[in-house]
């Protein structure tokens, strides 16, 4: 009878144990989102009068907006507004700066954002061209919006303008992809160029849904295609952050190609390819994720950035590179990644670092998947 009570009392007090972790658990889950974005918002997001930007240079006297920056931006807020984190206000504001800094092509004003603007006295003064991925993530942003606030249609009608110019201005009608930006038209050699974050099929499809144009489906085709052909090549299944498309097949590019001596590497671009692409749910793109998490999880530590080989390139974490990794990895739970999802969890036990603009975004965007 002893032994039966001594084991009726231990085994009440592991279910008591686990009960609290597990309420531990669910409880820090519902606050870490809130504490990143409020971090994330009092770091990043700067105010005017009418507008607001997320600062991607904060550390720094001038600021620096980035359309890349602006469309996370603007979709961190939604997000922060189905939990009554944020309102329309605060997403109008992120919008206005959008629109008061679309490019000019030939004269002739776009529904693209400028790339990049730069702080010049109190004024914000745009740089040429667009980039695909930032206009990309401002559109689906509007999408969103059209959902939450059925009642104004300007941001769906917006939305559906940004897809008709991508479709214009930075599409590769051969190949069926999309161009790195406006700039690498049909006369310039980066035309058959693709940049591998880029490829969201989350976005393509709803800018399909939204807009019923096929075209959009063949790009999500054919540039997934080019990411299976590219995870192909290396027993890794890294992919790099720029390629040329050649008679129908992908290949990485050289160092320098376009931007750094990365480019042809699994670097700051190709990082995000894990959160990109594992919420499409398909056998080809679950094929392309878990090739990759195959590979990082016999890593001892995720370093920031690998040859398409597999040798690191660098001997740092960043979050830039562990919260998407972190985000696939949630997604494919009791499937042999558990060590991974545990190793990963550090992005969540620091606060942002407060002025690093990219890896705290991609960990504030990964907060909101925690629950």
């Amino acid at each position: 009878m002893k032994k039966r009570k001594i084991f009726t009392i231990f085994t009440l007090i592991i279910v008591i144990f686990i009960g609290i972790l597990l309420y531990v658990r669910i409880n820090n889950n519902k606050e870490i989102p809130h504490d990143f974005y409020t971090q994330w918002r009092q770091n990043y997001v700067e105010k005017d009068s009418n507008s607001a930007f997320v600062n991607a240079t904060p550390q720094k006297l001038s600021a620096t907006a980035l359309s890349e920056a602006q469309g996370y931006g603007m979709i961190i807020t939604m997000m922060a507004t189905q939990k009554n984190w944020a309102n329309r206000t605060d997403f109008n504001h992120l919008f206005k700066f959008y629109l008061n800094h679309r490019t000019i092509i030939n004269k002739h004003q776009t529904q693209l954002m400028s790339w990049k603007q730069v702080e010049k006295g109190k004024q914000m003064q745009n740089r040429a061209n667009s980039a695909t991925d930032g206009d990309l993530l401002i559109a689906y942003s509007l999408f969103l919006a059209a959902k939450k606030w059925p009642n104004h249609p300007e941001y769906r009608t917006q939305g559906l303008k940004i897809a008709n110019d991508i479709l214009k201005y930075d599409y590769n009608s051969k190949n069926h992809v999309l161009t790195v930006g406006n700039w690498a038209n049909s006369k310039s050699k980066y035309y058959n160029l693709i940049r591998s974050s880029d490829i969201m099929p989350f976005i393509f499809t709803a800018l399909y849904k939204e807009s019923h144009d096929k075209r959009w489906l063949a790009i999500n085709n054919h540039m997934l295609k080019a990411l299976s052909q590219l995870s192909k090549q290396h027993k890794t299944g890294l992919i790099p952050d720029f390629a040329v498309i050649k008679d129908g097949y992908a290949k990485p590019v050289k160092a320098h190609y376009v931007a750094t001596r990365y480019d042809g590497d699994f670097s700051d671009n190709a990082c995000r390819i894990p959160m990109n692409l594992v919420y499409a749910n398909t056998a080809k793109t679950d094929r392309i994720v878990k090739k990759m998490l195959n590979f990082f999880d016999k890593q001892s530590t995720i370093t920031a950035g690998y040859t398409l080989t597999g040798k690191a390139l660098n001997n740092y974490q960043s979050a830039a590179f562990s919260a998407p990794i972190f985000i696939a990895v949630s997604n494919f739970k009791n499937q042999g990644y558990d060590g991974l999802f545990m190793s990963e969890q550090y992005i969540f036990n620091q606060k942002l670092t407060q002025n690093n603009y990219y890896p705290d975004t991609l960990t504030t965007l990964d907060a909101f998947m925690l629950e």
